[in-house]
């Protein structure tokens, strides 16, 4: 016969057993809503940081979009057309005849940004007389300009340009305020170039690249 005290130590072994592993159990299930928070503000934290960058650092460095405003880039661009300009590629080359570009006409401490093409480059002579446009004394072969100019601006006596200065020009010439104008515009310097616009992305019917040859 099992003696009574000994039947009921088991007993009481067996409850504290049964107690320990549900604090046990507690104690993982606690952990792991503990782990779940931690990952759960991880991953807050960082499609927060994610968020920031796209909406900071990508539209100042990388990609931006852009809205034409007037008519100075007729037949290529029109008023009120979404493009997307990308900032990238002049960090490591300087832009080609005929891209069209964006700009700070002023400076980068000013608002006002222009979308202009490039007609000449840097250490290049500019000269316009009538509608022809010569660079270093020969005539630039180009079919931009939606009609004849009427004026050559200060480009009517030749214009050298430095070695980070530009020569940039609207494509609807007579409504165009550009480097003709050398008050208003004038050459551009390289550092106030903002990047170049490469995709129309409204209207939808006009979605595509912008391409030199796009009239």
């Amino acid at each position: 016969m099992r003696d009574i005290d000994t039947i009921e130590t088991q007993e009481l072994s067996d409850t504290e057993e049964t107690e320990v592993l549900a604090q046990e159990e507690e104690t993982d299930k606690a952990s792991e809503e503990k782990n779940s928070k931690g990952s759960f503000i991880r991953e807050l934290i960082i499609y927060a940081v994610i968020i920031v960058l796209c909406v900071t650092v990508v539209p100042r460095y990388v990609i931006q979009r852009t809205q034409v405003d007037g008519g100075s880039m007729k037949n290529t661009l029109h008023n009120k057309e979404s493009l997307l300009v990308e900032k990238v590629t002049y960090h490591f080359k300087d832009p080609d005849r005929f891209d069209i570009v964006t700009f700070y006409p002023q400076g980068r401490d000013h608002e006002e940004y222009y979308i202009k093409r490039i007609i000449g480059l840097p250490g290049e002579t500019i000269q316009i007389t009538g509608n022809t446009i010569y660079i270093n004394g020969e005539v630039l072969k180009e079919n931009y300009g939606r009609e004849p100019m009427d004026s050559g601006g200060i480009a009517e006596e030749p214009v050298k340009l430095g070695d980070d200065e530009f020569f940039v020009l609207g494509d609807n010439r007579n409504e165009s305020v550009d480097s003709r104008d050398g008050e208003g515009v004038g050459v551009v310097k390289k550092e106030n170039i903002d990047g170049h616009a490469f995709l129309r992305v409204y209207p939808f019917s006009k979605f595509g690249t912008i391409t030199n040859g796009n009239q």
